[in-house]
């Protein structure tokens, strides 16, 4: 893995990778097309864990959805070490403050449902 500067995360490239004009895909593309059936796909297993009524039916959905999820990680990995994706590291001081705002969200949000629920 590379750097090329301060809050950027790449890998290089791979050589030789084909470019493709018109119709035609190239592995990136093939690779992306399988990484977007993968989103789709946990987006719909999600839909049909959460509505089984039936436990077996449940359980078998979970199992396949845990196991997508796994794949569309695997094509997520696969794209950045082939340097498809370009990630900005954060800084401490950004990562507090970010983590800061969650808290105060969750805070101010637990507090208006309690709110809501003493009336």
């Amino acid at each position: 893995m590379q750097q090329q500067n301060s809050n950027t995360i790449k890998n290089p490239k791979m050589p030789g990778e084909s470019q493709t004009s018109g119709t035609q895909m190239n592995d990136r593309d093939r690779i992306n097309d399988c990484l977007s059936s993968c989103k789709w796909l946990t987006d719909n297993f999600n839909i049909m864990a959460r509505e089984a009524s039936h436990q077996a039916l449940h359980q078998d959905v979970m199992t396949i959805l845990n196991e997508t999820h796994k794949l569309n990680r695997d094509y997520y990995n696969l794209m950045f070490e082939q340097g498809h994706y370009e990630l900005e590291a954060a800084d401490e001081q950004k990562i507090q403050q970010t983590s800061q705002q969650f808290q105060n969200y969750a805070e101010t949000q637990l507090n208006q449902q309690g709110q809501g629920i003493m009336q």
